[in-house]
């Protein structure tokens, strides 16, 4: 799809996350400013996170809490506990990105991670892994493409 403005790609990330039931990985794939933390910040809205989103590119994880944990998804009651935001932009070895704590929550139903630069690590990222690819259109579109596992 192509995204007319930073607020359309908060609002298809927030449908997204209705979408999930808690254990998916997401793996956001694009360039510098192609709108990935954008749709992260969309995701942490969907799943009623009010805590501001920002990169954790010097941190490389930030765990933040779902405050609902019986949030309702799909229709579908779900215990999830925790949203996961990394940003591999700066990993340079997978040591690096299993030193953040990332191993803690792979496989986890009560977790859902949303990994920016998740290339750098899809190494260790498993087979049902959602892809998202953004590209750069211009100053304000975007175009966003869901690859599901």
């Amino acid at each position: 799809m192509i995204s007319p403005s930073a607020k359309a790609t908060i609002e298809l990330a927030q449908k997204f996350a209705k979408s999930l039931k808690g254990g998916e990985i997401i793996g956001l794939i694009g360039e510098l400013g192609s709108g990935k933390t954008v749709f992260v910040k969309g995701l942490a809205k969907g799943l009623g996170i009010k805590e501001i989103i920002t990169s954790p590119t010097f941190v490389i994880l930030k765990e933040y809490d779902i405050l609902r944990p019986k949030i309702h998804l799909r229709g579908v009651s779900k215990g999830l506990r925790k949203f996961v935001h990394v940003d591999a932009y700066r990993v340079e070895s997978i040591g690096d990105i299993i030193s953040a704590g990332i191993e803690d929550f792979l496989g986890r139903k009560d977790v859902i991670i949303v990994i920016e630069w998740a290339e750098k690590i899809k190494e260790i990222l498993p087979k049902s892994t959602i892809y998202i690819n953004f590209k750069y259109k211009d100053k304000n579109k975007r175009e966003i493409s869901i690859i599901s596992a």
